[in-house]
């Protein structure tokens, strides 16, 4: 499966990045935190973890203004901003009703606008979201971790990777630790961030009147679980479904369990994909010679296979891993462990 790059305007000429994957119903992925549609889709287990949410759906990722791909922003983050950029993407995908996944702040954005727009909100899905974001650490914290991310951003980020993924392997961490840093500046990442803390939108949850699922994984170290339960208390009907797990983020640690869980909500069928990346043992037994700089027709005599044989494991190994290159590979094998 692979991305298409597109783009908005927001009503002040602010250009928004979006991409689109599969085919079906708008399903539109109202992100969270610091975003970058490039370098998030070359991450092999969240290339993964979207392609399998994709089956079925369309769909829709972006990235927020002054991040990724998407062109500078004069406003600084704020909620009005995040509704403003969903409505134009929303628009982006059609006339008709969208499934809502909002991770995150994204959960609390995906509230505020399916309150806003109830005939535009086929089913919303919330993950790893807040009620109030005055409640998801104390004062001493919110400073010292606004602080460190304004300051000192390239220390900011490996200690939010380490808050937002505690399961993930060493070439996860390193590529979200980067992408983060390259999604935008110190100081933008530091006002979005103050505005996680700042959004609370309890007020608003009696309006939503979308079916509604809450999903939280139970020991979740950047948001806590009772702000997932205070959610699905606030909305009527809601469902909550809490998972094993300490990751933030959706495609690090059961992530098949979580798409499997999102994906039954919308009315969708097992996928057919995984929603983690991983190798079979004669593929990750190939990535190996790549890595020792081993041609294809080595490989061949080494596994007593064909030249062409080769080739293919190799092909299904950049595929499978959403890389582009041997090098890539060879580099994947180091990072992870997997020699």
């Amino acid at each position: 499966m692979d991305q298409r790059i597109g783009e908005v305007r927001l009503g002040d000429g602010t250009r928004i990045a979006y991409a689109r994957a599969g085919s079906g119903p708008a399903l539109v992925y109202v992100p969270g935190w610091l975003t970058h549609l490039e370098l998030s889709w070359a991450l092999p287990a969240e290339r993964a973890f979207y392609s399998a949410l994709a089956e079925g759906r369309t769909l829709y990722r972006y990235d927020k203004a002054g991040c990724g791909l998407s062109g500078p922003a004069d406003r600084a983050p704020a909620l009005e901003l995040e509704d403003e950029t969903l409505t134009a993407v929303i628009e982006a995908a059609g006339s008709g009703p969208v499934d809502l996944l909002g991770v995150s702040l994204g959960a609390a954005v995906a509230v505020r606008w399916a309150a806003a727009h109830p005939d535009r909100v086929r089913r919303l899905v919330l993950y790893g979201g807040w009620a109030d974001g005055a409640r998801v650490a104390s004062p001493a914290v919110r400073e010292h971790v606004l602080g460190l991310v304004g300051s000192q951003w390239g220390l900011g980020s490996d200690v939010l990777t380490d808050i937002f993924a505690p399961d993930a392997d060493r070439t996860t961490r390193r590529g979200f630790a980067r992408y983060q840093r390259e999604a935008a500046s110190a100081e933008r990442a530091r006002d979005m961030l103050a505005t996680c803390y700042a959004v609370d939108v309890t007020a608003l949850l009696p309006q939503v009147q979308a079916p509604t699922l809450v999903v939280h994984r139970d020991r979740d170290r950047a948001a806590p679980v009772q702000q997932g339960q205070a959610l699905a208390e606030g909305i009527p009907g809601a469902r909550f479904r809490t998972l094993p797990g300490h990751s933030h983020l959706p495609f690090v640690g059961d992530a098949e369990a979580l798409c499997r869980t999102v994906r039954g909500f919308l009315g969708l069928p097992p996928t057919r994909r995984p929603a983690t990346a991983s190798l079979t043992p004669r593929q990750r037994e190939v990535a190996a010679l790549v890595a020792e700089g081993l041609t294809n027709r080595e490989i061949g005599r080494r596994l007593v296979i064909s030249e062409r044989s080769a080739e293919s494991h190799v092909e299904r190994i950049r595929i499978r891993l959403g890389l582009r290159s041997r090098a890539q590979v060879a580099a994947w094998v180091v990072e992870s462990g997997a020699e």
